[in-house]
């Protein structure tokens, strides 16, 4: 089955052109990353796998107008959420220059307005609040807690890409709930889920 088939099938509501954006997206991901080893994804099922990892939790997020991703890397999840989200401000954080110049080249080729990217690590940013903040294997959760301490409030979503031992993660009397997939659990935390 490939990943159009599959995300239709979840009733996922994506823009008219997410599809058109994420082959384009993939063709230049194959033709950096011989050169500049962006990810280790280097076919187009793992591509798709990660794609579909990182766009499904549009099937149970809250509208929100703007959204952190914590150590985008190669764009997962947060390049592959602004084209499925474009009414959000999504801001990209990753301190490599090479991915980070590869996430501005996407960018600007699809002309995605709402993108913006940071190339510098999380703890040197200036404080700001976003309503939703993820994160796909950057680090363990009490981590990931502390480093976006500076840009959530009582009232933002953390949605944490994890494995099977996100329970072993997850601290007691800590909000949240876990979403599973084929391949990914998902965690997402806050106040009123």
């Amino acid at each position: 089955m490939n990943l159009k088939t599959e995300l239709l099938e979840e009733k996922l509501k994506l823009p008219d052109d997410f599809f058109h954006n994420i082959q384009k997206y993939k063709e230049h991901l194959f033709k950096w990353n011989k050169i500049h080893n962006l990810t280790g994804a280097k076919d187009e099922k793992t591509v798709d796998e990660f794609i579909y990892d990182a766009v499904f939790p549009i099937s149970f997020l809250p509208k929100c107008k703007n959204l952190l991703d914590i150590g985008t890397g190669a764009g997962f999840p947060g390049l592959i959420l602004a084209m499925g989200l474009p009414e959000t401000q999504i801001t990209l954080v990753e301190p490599i220059a090479k991915r980070a110049s590869f996430l501005q080249f996407i960018k600007a080729d699809l002309e995605l307005e709402n993108v913006k990217v940071v190339k510098m690590r999380v703890e040197e940013m200036q404080s700001e609040i976003f309503e939703i903040v993820t994160s796909r294997a950057v680090t363990e959760t009490d981590m990931l807690l502390k480093l976006s301490e500076n840009f959530r409030d009582k009232h933002s979503k953390l949605l944490f890409y994890k494995g099977e031992r996100v329970y072993d993660e997850v601290t007691p009397g800590l909000k949240h709930k876990v979403i599973k997939t084929k391949n990914r659990h998902y965690l997402l935390i806050g106040e009123d889920i």
